[in-house]
């Protein structure tokens, strides 16, 4: 994975990570944010490499669907996109106009 998807995969993780098996969130959470390799997390588990790849593997599918359908993610940009927005054009109409693109 890209660092780009990495940290929007660890982002969707913890939005979304309750919705995942068990496997798939362990695997994840020790790739992604405790740095451990494939081949260190197989042996954690007493699994195989491609076990854990294929878990990781489904677990990010899994995190990418949700977000389409739920969409935390994307909001919360667009939350943060209209707030730089507001510190440039700090105005009573820009100010209304952005707070009705938000509700």
């Amino acid at each position: 994975m890209e660092l780009e998807e990495v940290l929007e995969v660890s982002v969707l993780l913890n939005y979304y990570k309750n919705l995942l098996t068990d496997k798939q969130k362990d695997y994840l959470i020790e790739h992604l944010e405790e740095d451990m390799s494939l081949s260190e997390i197989a042996k954690k588990h007493e699994v195989t490499r491609q076990a854990v790849y294929d878990n990781i593997k489904r677990g990010v599918k899994t995190l990418h669907e949700y977000e389409d359908k739920i969409g935390f993610y994307k909001k919360e940009c667009e939350i943060e996109e209209s707030l730089e927005k507001l510190k440039k054009d700090l105005t009573a109409e820009n100010v209304d106009k952005i707070l009705e693109q938000l509700f």
